[in-house]
């Protein structure tokens, strides 16, 4: 598998674990990482000051349940091939499970940075911004 191919795989595992509801394997993709948000100036580091980040997320969500979407994905990866950064749009999509259509809720951008470790692909470096969602009935929550 290609550099490239791996640090997709990595973000799209991160999406996959948090419609799951994993909040412990999400937490666990920023062990060695910096997150960041646009709703704050806090930097978090590691996988103890990340997950209650994800607590509240799935939290707020309630009874609904969601989707995050990770579109235009685009990975550039250093001639060493030991870091490399990515950046994508994120929407996430939630139904109540009613008849209520799915509604869009929040959309964004993440702004990666890896590092690549004993052969492994991990974030060294995640900024959260949310483009679309800061006015609208559903608030993101507070980051910090």
């Amino acid at each position: 598998m290609s550099d490239e191919s791996e640090i997709i795989a990595l973000v799209n595992r991160y999406a996959f674990l948090l419609d799951d509801g994993d909040i412990d394997g999400v937490a666990a993709l920023f062990e060695d990482a910096t997150w960041r948000s646009d709703r704050s100036d806090v930097v978090r580091r590691g996988a103890s000051e990340v997950r209650p980040v994800y607590e509240q997320l799935v939290a707020g969500a309630g009874e609904s349940s969601t989707r995050h979407l990770l579109t235009n994905l685009s990975v550039t990866v250093a001639p060493d091939a030991l870091s490399a950064s990515a950046r994508c749009y994120w929407t996430v999509l939630s139904a109540d499970g009613g008849d209520h259509p799915i509604a869009v809720s929040l959309s964004g951008q993440y702004v990666d940075r890896f590092a690549k470790v004993d052969g492994r692909w991990r974030f060294a470096d995640r900024l959260v911004t949310t483009d679309l969602g800061k006015s609208s009935p559903v608030r993101p929550p507070d980051f910090g």
